[in-house]
This record gives C-alpha cells, structure tokens and sequence, in this order.
C-alpha cells in the first residue's frame, strides 16, 4: 500500500458566484520514503494539492488516504514549510522550533534535547538564542525547516520553501534540503516552478497543466542524474519537463540529450 494515495480529487472554487475549477481528476501514489516535487505553471493547483494533503482543506470529490485513512484533517504526521519562514518575531529559533512541539506529549527535557538535534541537523545550533530578526533569509529558512521536522513527521510539505531567496542561498539550501529529507528517510512533497530544482532534488516530478489543474506526467529521475547539473543525464530531464510545460531550450532543439543515458 502506498503511503500516501490521491485518488480521482476535483476541487472547485467559487469566486463572484462562478465557479472556478481548480483540480481535476488528480490521482498519485507516493511510496514511503519517496521524494516527489510537483510542477506547473501559476494557476495548476500545486499548492489547492498540499493543501488538501495537509487536510487544511477537503475535496469535492475523490479521496486523500494516508495508509489507506481518508485525510479529515491536519495531523502531526505531516509538516509543512511555506515560501515564507513565518518565524514569530518575539521567539528565538530555539523556541520558534520548541513552539511545534506544544502537542508532542514531550516533557520538557525532552523537547530541549528534540529542539537541539533538530537545529544541529540544519546548522544553526550556534544561533539557537538569535532572534529572527538577526537570522539572514536562509537562515530563517533553515530553522523553518527545523520547526518542521521537529515532531518527526512522515510526511514533509514545502510549499515554494526556497523561492524568496537569492540564488546562491537557493542552491546552497538544495544541497541541504536533499541531505536533510535523506538523512531521516522522510517522505517528502515540494511544490515549486524550478525545474531545474525539482530535477535536482526529487525522485519523481509531477508535471501539472492548468485550467484547471490537471496531472499531465510523471517523470522518473535516475538517481545519477541528479549528482551533476551539467551533465547531459540532467540536462536531459531537465529539457524534457520544460518541453512538457511549453518551454523549448536550445539544447532540445538541437536533440543534444536524446541519446544520454
């Protein structure tokens, strides 16, 4: 059984009166343990789809089941980090984290010792008592990430998590984003418009189309392609999902990639 299926989910809105369909027919499985990003263009329902995942929201049709359990709501078992860290700017990122932990059934000793393994797995055990004013845009990703992940979900929701920041702080944050879901064999979804992300960091992308928001593929990734950016394997997947959403590259033109392994 997958850990977590989707299966045949519409979801419409209604704005002035009118409906609006924002998810049609959507059917995935994600198998534990599995990183998947989702990708499309503005309006395809990536972030309708966490949401329903998180339970924050119910279909109108279709199901959500985590162990074959319809979702009715959100639970611990399933984190989430947003584009923005959402950091409360009266705690410091060693109680940012320990706020998660309000319904962990921990005592106290113990959410200090979760909160500093948690922060040690980031690499912010040095700025535990920084306020988040005093923490750059990575940093406070970071301890978003910690905040997370604290309660040991199964389930990792990142909603655009590395968006707002520069792309070198992007790229430095990839690396330690597939290390850190790795490292706890978390089972991790993220929505984002970076192929070039999705490609580096996800077992399987979910391509969506919009209008409404519809599964148009799903592409595997070979692991080996994900070591190097440069490499004809990446570039290969890489150009292929950016064909799927409309976007021809030079080197897809030239068929520069066919041929790679």
């Amino acid at each position: 059984m997958p850990a977590l299926e989707i299966t045949g989910v519409d979801r419409t809105f209604h704005v002035a009166g009118k409906p609006v369909p924002a998810l049609r027919d959507i059917s995935l499985a994600v198998q534990e343990g599995e990183f998947v990003a989702i990708v499309g263009g503005s309006g395809c329902g990536k972030s309708t789809l966490l949401r329903l995942i998180l339970g924050l929201d119910r279909p109108d049709r279709g199901e959500v089941r985590v162990d074959g359990q319809t979702v009715r709501g959100p639970g611990l078992d399933r984190g989430i980090v947003f584009q923005e860290h959402r950091l409360l700017p009266w705690l410091t990122a060693e109680t940012n984290v320990a706020a998660a932990l309000r319904r962990s059934g921990l005592d106290s000793g113990q959410r200090r010792q979760r909160v500093a393994e948690y922060l040690d797995l980031v690499g912010l055990s040095a700025f535990a008592k920084a306020w988040p004013a005093q923490l750059s845009g990575g940093m406070a990703q970071r301890v978003a990430i910690a905040r997370a992940l604290v309660n040991r979900p199964r389930f990792l929701l990142m909603d655009e998590p590395l968006g707002a920041l520069d792309a070198l702080t992007r790229l430095r944050l990839q690396a330690e984003l597939a290390r850190i879901v790795r490292h706890g064999g978390t089972t991790a979804l993220l929505v984002t418009h970076d192929v070039d992300e999705a490609v580096f960091l996800a077992d399987r992308l979910v391509v969506m189309q919009p209008h409404p928001g519809r599964i148009s593929d799903v592409v595997t990734v070979d692991p080996a392609a994900r070591r190097d950016r440069s490499s004809a394997a990446f570039l290969r997947v890489r150009d292929k999902v950016l064909g799927m959403l409309g976007v021809e590259t030079e080197g897809a033109r030239a068929g520069a990639y066919e041929t790679a392994a």
